[in-house]
């Protein structure tokens, strides 16, 4: 057995499975960043999984795909913002229930297309050649981490690209760095012109369209089988506490997604490196493949915990988070 290139198959699986992780952590702090927390994170990439899924297969387009998956994920945004900014209603409760809402609306409509036709995946060429591998030319060439980190298809790299661009938005412009200060301090903001609401409203529907863009990529990663388990599973979850593990940082959330997909990706790929690296790693073997399973979550919740013991006074946290602006109040 090739121990390099079991490295190199461990280190693509890591970005393959991982990536939608960085599309909702991304999302989920540029909601945070205007100071509304959205819980509903797995809901909203449910929703933009199944009917990206869907009509990207009907159209015969991966960009009709990632298109559909956005603006499924805005609308879901637009009920948050509604609920939120104009109704003023709580925001972990709103968070939740759109969960609820959207993995009810992910299986209500898979379960609807399965009994008549299920779009099969492999029948679509576009879908299929947009969806393949495209090696960066020089960096795939590179010994062990080339094809393991610069050979992967075009959602891999615009996800990276995203959450680059949107790390220069909020550091380097002045809509970005509008967007922050309503994040830190509403009513300061509001007193200096800055349209607090529009702000939060166009920057909810932003972000939840991108956590929309990851569920379409979480379902082509799945080879569009639907079946009794939702295609995001879980990842919402974990992309709320990326977004701790990140500090609020886009471009670190490109780290936090690489170090959760490690210990993500061990459960597939353990046996393999115990396979190939008896010495040191063969006790992976021996671990259940349960606590691999939970690993994610486990870590997920040390994240929680340690990030509330060890407030850090250069957290990225806006000091409004979660907390409703009641303009009458300024």
């Amino acid at each position: 057995m090739d121990k390099l290139s079991v490295i190199t198959s461990f280190l693509h699986a890591i970005v393959v499975y991982n990536v939608p992780l960085l599309y909702g952590t991304v999302g989920e702090i540029v909601v945070e960043k205007s100071g509304s927390l959205n819980l509903g994170v797995e809901g909203i990439m449910a929703v933009g999984a199944i009917f990206g899924y869907m009509m990207g297969c009907f159209a015969n387009s991966l960009g009709v795909g990632i298109g559909v998956a956005f603006l499924a994920g805005v609308l879901c945004g637009l009920l948050f913002a509604f609920l939120t900014v104009s109704l003023q209603a709580n925001q972990n409760i709103t968070g939740l229930t759109l969960t609820t809402f959207g993995l009810g609306v992910y299986f209500f409509v898979g379960t609807s297309l399965k009994a008549v036709k299920w779009p099969v995946m492999g029948d679509y060429s576009n879908i299929m050649k947009g969806f393949a591998e495209l090696p960066i030319p020089g960096l795939s060439k590179l010994p062990v981490i080339g094809s393991g980190l610069f050979s992967h298809n075009i959602m891999v790299y615009l996800g990276v690209a995203i959450a680059v661009v949107l790390w220069w938005y909020l550091n380097k412009t002045a809509p970005g760095l509008r967007l922050r200060a309503i994040g830190e301090n509403p009513g300061a903001a509001d007193s200096v012109g800055i349209n607090v609401n529009r702000m939060k409203y166009l920057h909810i529907c932003l972000g939840c369209g991108i956590m929309g863009i990851g569920g379409y990529y979480m379902a082509l990663n799945m080879g569009g089988s639907f079946n009794s388990n939702c295609w995001i599973n879980g990842y919402g979850w974990i992309a709320v506490a990326l977004v701790i593990f990140a500090n609020w940082s886009p471009a670190l959330a490109i780290l936090g997604t690489f170090v959760f997909g490690f210990f993500n990706t061990l459960k597939v790929s353990g046996s393999t490196l115990a396979a190939a690296f008896p010495g040191g790693l063969g006790w992976l073997a021996d671990i259940p493949s349960q606590v691999f399973d939970a690993l994610p979550f486990i870590i997920t919740a040390v994240v929680l915990v340690v990030s509330s013991v060890q407030k850090k006074k250069n957290s990225g946290q806006p000091a409004f988070l979660g907390l409703n602006y009641f303009r009458e109040e300024r």
